[in-house]
């Protein structure tokens, strides 16, 4: 019950705040890329959070902590200040740039695509959650829920697929809020999450039994056959 609490509790104040920062940004409520985005987002959230209660609430739980914790490494700690800030600071600049200055002028045909992209992020990101029962949201060891190395579904592709999706994610966000030049988010967030990435594995590689043999396997961190 105390689960079913906290996820419905988080789901209010998270999406409060993320409605209050959209709508002050564009200046008006009269804005259909925002209640679209929202809307969806608050749907999303809600059937894949009760779902994923239901499949696997230990990892529910580890996602609903902060994103400060006691294990995690100092550095991840201080990668995540601008992480957030260009998620947080991004929605305000797309917002801003569609509702209020109208830089962009962006066709409701590539609003909706960007639903169509935004729920195939969610979905990937769901596939890897159900892969690893591990994906918490700070990089650390879980050795209270015997953490292992996962090598199966999308880590088989990729290293660190949950940001390879979070990418996508990004981009669907700015196309339904409709700005273009929200996009440019995206390869800074790219840069970012290498970086934290570089964290993340020394963690993994210190940590982790086994972690080393399945870098040397799966070449790619981020991006297939790029990075």
């Amino acid at each position: 019950m105390g689960l079913v609490l906290n996820l419905f509790v988080q789901t209010i104040v998270w999406f409060g705040f993320m409605g209050a920062i959209i709508f002050v940004a564009a200046g008006t409520t009269d804005y259909t890329g925002g209640w679209l985005y929202l809307g969806m987002m608050v749907v999303l959230s809600a059937v894949f959070g009760l779902h994923m209660m239901r499949v696997d609430p230990g990892l529910l739980k580890e996602r609903l902590k902060p994103p400060v914790q006691k294990d995690q490494p100092f550095a991840d700690k201080l990668i995540l200040i601008p992480i957030l800030l260009l998620i947080f600071g991004g929605m305000v600049f797309m917002a801003a740039d569609a509702a209020r200055w109208h830089w962009s002028a962006m066709p409701s045909s590539v609003q909706w695509a960007g639903c169509g992209l935004l729920l195939a992020a969610f979905l990937f990101i769901y596939w890897v959650m159900r892969t690893n029962s591990f994906a918490a949201p700070v990089v650390k060891i879980q050795k209270d829920r015997g953490q292992a190395v996962i090598t199966t579904g999308p880590y088989a592709i990729v290293r660190h697929p949950m940001y390879f999706g979070a990418l996508f994610y990004i981009a669907g966000t700015s196309l339904v809020l409709g700005s273009w030049w929200g996009l440019a988010a995206v390869p800074i967030l790219a840069i970012l999450f290498g970086i934290r990435i570089g964290i993340e594995e020394k963690t993994l590689r210190m940590g982790l039994e086994g972690y080393d043999d399945y870098a040397r396997r799966v070449r790619w961190r981020l991006i297939p056959l790029i990075w």
